[in-house]
């Protein structure tokens, strides 16, 4: 039987991660393991200035006062009684397009089982409201079960955002590449009480890139789009332009 860590960054008590749980059921032994409040833009951050808990509220269920990848990291190595065959996280309430994956605690979680070898996947509905978890786990299931039966390929995840819309209006599942988004006025500025200055990150005007293939085109159109994410952050085109073209001698001379 397969065993199938869940994990997100919205919170153990989050119903995303109850309906992504529910769904991997069918498809083994599935385990929780996830922080223990929210953790929204936490980013691929590991926390080592302070010793973690791990509490297990229930079978099969663990809550941890840390990260998304902290929560990968304990659940692999510490937690389950098997290295797992799968690792989901979500079902983020909001979406996971374009740039946000930098900043994604869902899809960190993916990317900390990729770096242990192990195929992953981020589920994310794009709502802020009104969630459609039924649509989003439907598709987390289908998509589990494929990549349970054929893997995925090596340091590779799947980054899958599911329009917040009934399951009979959803048009179809792309695969699309990443895209690139500009947020414009994000950062507020604010007064103190005492009239010191404060600055807030959030919100502001959101501008996309148009191109084919995009994960925003793909989710506009109502369908649901499936992202590979490689590891590997290394531009070869450039690495292959730099090594032609500059003479790296000149940067040892004084």
């Amino acid at each position: 039987m397969s065993v199938i860590l869940v994990t997100n960054d919205d919170g153990i008590h989050s119903p995303g991660i109850i309906a992504l749980y529910k769904a991997m059921k069918n498809h083994g032994e599935a385990y929780i393991v996830a922080p223990d409040r929210e953790r929204s833009a936490a980013g691929h951050s590991l926390t080592m200035h302070r010793p973690l808990k791990a509490e297990e509220i229930r079978e099969h269920v663990f809550s941890v006062n840390g990260t998304p990848t902290d929560c990968v990291t304990l659940g692999i190595n510490k937690l389950l009684p098997k290295k797992p065959d799968l690792i989901v996280s979500g079902i983020n309430k909001g979406a996971n397009l374009g740039d946000d994956i930098t900043y994604s605690g869902t899809v960190a979680g993916a990317i900390e089982g990729t770096i242990f070898g192990i195929p992953s996947a981020a589920f994310s509905l794009i709502s802020d409201k009104h969630y459609h978890f039924e649509t989003a786990s439907f598709f987390a299931s289908r998509i589990a079960e494929h990549v349970l039966r054929h893997s995925l390929p090596y340091d590779t995840l799947l980054n899958v955002n599911i329009p917040n819309i009934r399951r009979e209006d959803i048009k179809g599942i792309k695969l699309t590449r990443q895209g690139k988004r500009i947020y414009e006025n994000s950062i507020q500025e604010m007064l103190n009480p005492w009239g010191e200055k404060h600055f807030w990150i959030g919100g502001g005007k959101i501008y996309w890139e148009h191109g084919e293939d995009t994960d925003m085109e793909a989710v506009q159109q109502d369908c649901v789009s499936i992202s590979p994410i490689h590891l590997d952050l290394t531009n070869y085109g450039a690495l292959k332009f730099m090594r032609e073209s500059w003479n790296i001698s000149d940067l040892m001379e004084e």
